[in-house]
């Protein structure tokens, strides 16, 4: 059951804007908790003290705090949705934060990322036609190519099969889709075969980028609930991760070295980057008379 609290800012900086790899300036999470499940999360690290994430917290005034910081905003930029949870999880389907931020966001002509593992992105298109004038984009997060493994990693998310229909149904539009492969977990998804799936069906969907990273990090908070669920999901791996990555931040897989040279390769044939086009102002062009 969710529940109403005040957020004392809804809009926070890049501290290097725009980031190097998603290309944001600001990034916003209307909600604190996230109903997804998945296994690896990193927003269960202790550092960012979001207590239990299964908790859900509606910000009940992020639309007017938008509506009043973008209105004092000096510098234009794209807007990250999806860092600390992802604003299109089943509650966005009562409370609607998440449509309503964007209509805002449209009328302010700010350029917007979206990253989630929902198809219920879809829902929204008419903003996001209506945003992309500017700049829209929408990652979905893909880390196995198999609904059924997806399903034991992502327990509470759509499969990978419905992220795809939704990819398709956007590209179709017109909205910049892409990939983000990442968490690719060691000793379970840290396959070529996996890689190359995912690189096809991408393709197949209209992704014009995937952007990759072939491990994961593990952090306290974090780490304990990841290796809980390692014991009851995949018995054994977890002695594996402690032997291998001990008490590691970056974990990344063995095989990243294989796994990296088979995702450019096949990236490159298909003509799919692997890095993002970011949003850029509009020039202003000077008339000089004569």
């Amino acid at each position: 059951m969710a529940r109403y609290i005040q957020a004392k800012t809804i809009l926070s900086t890049v501290k290097h804007k725009p980031d190097p790899y998603f290309g944001l300036s600001y990034n916003m999470n209307l909600y604190r908790g996230c109903q997804h499940g998945c296994i690896y999360c990193d927003s269960r690290s202790k550092c960012y003290q979001l207590g239990e994430l299964s908790d859900i917290r509606v910000k009940e005034n992020a639309i007017n705090m938008l509506e009043c910081e973008l209105r004092s905003k000096r510098t234009i930029g794209t807007i990250g949705f999806g860092s600390m949870n992802d604003c299109y999880m089943p509650v966005e389907k009562e409370y609607q934060l998440t449509r309503k931020a964007l209509e805002v966001i449209k009328r302010y002509h700010y350029p917007i990322h979206i990253i989630t593992k929902s198809n219920l992105v879809v829902r929204d298109i008419d903003l996001l036609r209506e945003i992309n004038k500017v700049y829209a984009a929408v990652s979905f997060t893909i880390t196995s190519e198999d609904d059924n493994l997806c399903k034991t990693i992502e327990p509470c998310a759509p499969t990978t099969s419905e992220r795809f229909e939704a990819m398709s149904k956007l590209s179709s539009e017109g909205i910049y889709c892409g990939v983000t492969l990442m968490p690719v977990l060691p000793f379970i998804n840290d396959t070529v075969e996996n890689v190359v799936s995912i690189v096809e069906k991408a393709k197949a969907a209209g992704a014009k980028y995937i952007l990759a990273v072939f491990g994961l990090t593990l952090r306290e908070g974090n780490r304990e609930y990841f290796y809980d669920a390692l014991d009851k999901l995949f018995p054994g791996i977890r002695a594996r991760y402690e032997k291998v990555f001990g008490m590691q931040y970056n974990c990344s897989s063995p095989n990243s070295s294989e796994l990296y040279k088979t995702f450019n390769r096949l990236c490159n044939e298909a003509g799919i980057a692997t890095k993002m086009e970011f949003y850029k102002p509009a020039q202003i062009v000077e008339l000089k008379l004569f």
